[in-house]
């Protein structure tokens, strides 16, 4: 518990001692219990058991308390940029976005509304509850020989109708970009749904930022500016507009799992600079295809591919060297796997407080203590032996030892 509380702390300092005390305890019996359905649950089986603070404070201390729970986003990378290795410092780290639905019940939550979704499983396409705009972090470490990137998500906003959810992501990166800005690369992945000029524009603020994203199959690209004619009237400020059937050469073969075709462009979301697009298709026979734009270019990406754990990175020679941000877009999924850990084993969709400062805090709460899992066993020596297992198998070893020294003091 006295480690714990070491790593636990940078996160509130600056808070008041009672709600400090609060917090951590809270963090505490989430990793003791296991589950964080409700904080009366935590309560009656863990809290009641170690404090003599009432129900209502762990309850005043998420809706009510003077705490910003935003800066556990900087805490969070600050640790997570502590594990890289001194020999892979000069690895890229990546940002990935991304938002997220949980289904509530009844319309006593604040701000709970009708969500459209597309993954829904009920029915319908619509359901009833808050939509969430995450961020995470992936950092390069060393196992067994191999480069192994580590996801650490780092925070979660709630969606309202005053701001939308491009505004949000941007705020996010915006404040997290203080903390990254010792790294020369650091790529930023998101889906079609955030390749819009709110997001996209990011990549003009910070020097050390590129963007590789998913795009809409009909978005409007085209082709190099002409050279000049030497003629009166102003110059083509691009060339014809392409077609991603007809103007995309795929490769010969599969590189990976697709057929790739690659090229310069000039595209409406990222204005007058120049981008590389990606065209990829399962066979040449297809018309159904997917489009990815990135705005570095393959050689300028220092990525050790060579050390790499899983292909089709690690096969990536001189060949294969022109698609490397298309191979570099697949850790966006590691945000994917994310939410279904939080979701299925962490109780990231059972809270039952209702106000958006108390829902926000205690997601948040939930979210450090599942980093957590990911950054002790690197930052920490007295944990490395769980640096191969699960997160949950982790939790599971530290919720003994916490029970443990509890019935023992």
């Amino acid at each position: 518990i006295g480690r714990l509380f070491q790593y636990f702390q940078i996160y509130f300092l600056g808070f008041s001692a009672p709600t400090m005390e609060s917090l951590f305890l809270l963090v505490l019996s989430m990793l003791a219990v296991e589950s964080a359905d409700s904080i009366q649950l935590l309560y009656k089986h863990f809290l009641s058991k170690v404090t003599e603070k009432s129900l209502n404070a762990f309850y005043y201390a998420c809706s009510y308390a003077k705490i910003d729970c935003s800066r556990f986003m900087n805490v969070t990378a600050h640790l997570a940029l502590q594990i890289i290795p001194e020999h892979l410092r000069n690895e890229p780290v990546f940002l990935c976005i991304d938002d997220t639905m949980i289904v509530k019940f009844g319309k006593k939550f604040e701000n709970v509304s009708k969500l459209f979704d597309h993954a829904a499983h009920n029915g319908s396409n619509y359901l009833n509850g808050h939509c969430f705009v995450s961020l995470m972090l992936c950092v390069p470490v060393w196992k067994e020989n191999r480069i192994v990137y580590q996801s650490v998500p780092l925070g979660y906003r709630m969606w309202t109708k005053e701001v939308s959810k491009l505004e949000l992501a941007a705020d996010m990166v915006r404040a997290v970009m203080p903390e990254l800005e010792q790294k020369h690369q650091v790529l930023l992945l998101f889906d079609s749904w955030y390749a819009k000029s709110v997001l996209v524009c990011l990549a003009d603020e910070y020097e050390n930022l590129d963007i590789i994203c998913n795009a809409r199959y009909d978005s409007a690209i085209y082709d190099l500016p002409p050279a000049p004619t030497g003629k009166r009237g102003r110059p083509a400020k691009h060339g014809k507009r392409l077609s991603i059937i007809e103007d995309f050469s795929l490769s010969t073969e599969k590189i990976g799992d697709y057929y790739v075709g690659v090229r310069k462009v000039l595209t409406n979301i990222f204005g007058d600079r120049c981008v590389h697009a990606y065209v990829t298709a399962g066979s040449k026979t297809t018309e159904t295809r997917r489009l990815f734009f990135s705005t570095i270019a393959p050689e300028t990406i220092r990525m050790a591919c060579a050390w790499q754990e899983k292909a089709p990175l690690n096969q990536t020679g001189r060949e294969w060297m022109q698609y490397l941000p298309l191979f570099a877009y697949s850790f966006r999924w590691k945000i994917e796997i994310s939410y279904y850990e939080q979701k299925s084993f962490w109780s990231l969709c059972s809270y039952m407080v209702r106000s958006k400062k108390g829902i926000e805090t205690l997601v948040n709460l939930i979210n450090i203590s599942y980093c957590a899992m990911k950054i002790l066993p690197y930052k920490d020596e007295a944990f490395s032996q769980y640096k191969d297992t699960s997160v949950q198998e982790f939790r599971l070893a530290l919720s003994q030892q916490i029970n443990q020294q509890v019935i023992f003091a």
